[in-house]
């Protein structure tokens, strides 16, 4: 079967939607969106909103600004997560650098002997290469300069700080355990050892890509599942997520909020995240996976 649709204008993108069912109170408003927002980017908005997803008919009482309230909330959400990331991703990259190079060598990110699966940490490599070669950082430049007979890639201190986080999880995943720094690291975060760790970093990662391209997180499925520790050392919940809830982002927000309380302790998570969903109160918290009491757990009063 080929696909034999032509494209539309934006009016006949507007008709459409209204013989639908869906209720479009102001026309050129919507106009004026659905030049800068397009059709398919809000789609996964008013997904939820159909009754009939084969012929796309909508539930009975569905606005069109209902759906902008929600992809406006998306936006600022992404937005929020972005910041909370990013903390947790220097504070991960800086323990990372700061162990390893004193526990192994300042190249110990270049030695396959490091790590476990040697095919896996070639492919690492080879994206760290790109990145050090497409960055526009001063201190690379000056360093490859000064240092042009040192054949080595700089050391960790420098390389580690252009690698994406997707590339230093690759690392510390795939890093031998017989290193201390790999506990010491976990420990320090407060995850206790390797074993739960890697897989809290490599969730944040695949939030942050979608942050990162602006995808929707309202209402995602999302693919990663943290292991979850049984008796966590700092704040934690008491209503814990099952395992079929995970494909809400809640357990992912669970995971981020542990992190940032030891990193950035004090911090306003807490505050931003439910002035938001207050803003918005169109929003219903359970799309998020967020439990009735979620203010009220100890992670998040911390």
């Amino acid at each position: 079967m080929q696909y034999n649709k032509t494209s539309t204008t934006i009016q006949q993108q507007i008709d459409q939607l209204k013989s639908r069912g869906l209720v479009v109170m102001d026309e050129a408003a919507a106009f004026n969106l659905l030049e800068n927002i397009s059709y398919y980017r809000l789609a996964g908005y008013w997904w939820s909103m159909q009754s009939d997803k084969v012929n796309h008919i909508f539930k009975p009482n569905s606005h069109f600004e209902n759906v902008v309230a929600i992809y406006n909330f998306d936006r600022e959400f992404r937005i929020l997560l972005y910041d909370v990331i990013e903390r947790i991703e220097i504070g991960f990259r800086t323990r990372l650098i700061f162990h390893l190079s004193n526990e192994i060598s300042p190249w110990w990110f270049e030695d396959s002997a490091n790590f476990i699966n040697s095919i896996e940490h070639s492919e690492t490599l080879t994206a760290i290469d790109r990145e050090l070669n497409h960055t526009k950082e001063v201190f690379i430049k000056e360093h490859r300069k000064k240092y042009s007979t040192d054949n080595r890639r700089p050391p960790a201190w420098k390389t580690i700080e252009v690698a994406s986080l997707g590339n230093i999880s690759k690392f510390y995943s795939n890093l031998l355990p017989k290193f201390s720094s790999k506990d010491a690291i976990a420990a320090e975060l407060g995850t206790v050892n390797h074993r739960y760790l890697p897989s809290w970093i490599q969730t944040i990662t695949q939030i942050r890509n979608i942050c990162a391209h602006h995808g929707r997180l309202w209402n995602r499925n999302l693919p990663g599942r943290p292991k979850l520790l049984p008796k966590p050392p700092k704040a934690w919940l008491i209503d814990v997520p099952k395992v079929e809830e995970f494909h809400k982002i809640y357990v992912h927000l669970c995971c981020m909020k542990y992190l940032l309380n030891v990193i950035s302790p004090g911090n306003h998570f807490t505050y931003k995240l439910n002035s938001l969903l207050i803003k918005y109160p169109n929003i219903d918290p359970k799309a998020l996976g967020l439990k009735d009491n979620w203010q009220n757990e100890a992670l998040w009063q911390a």
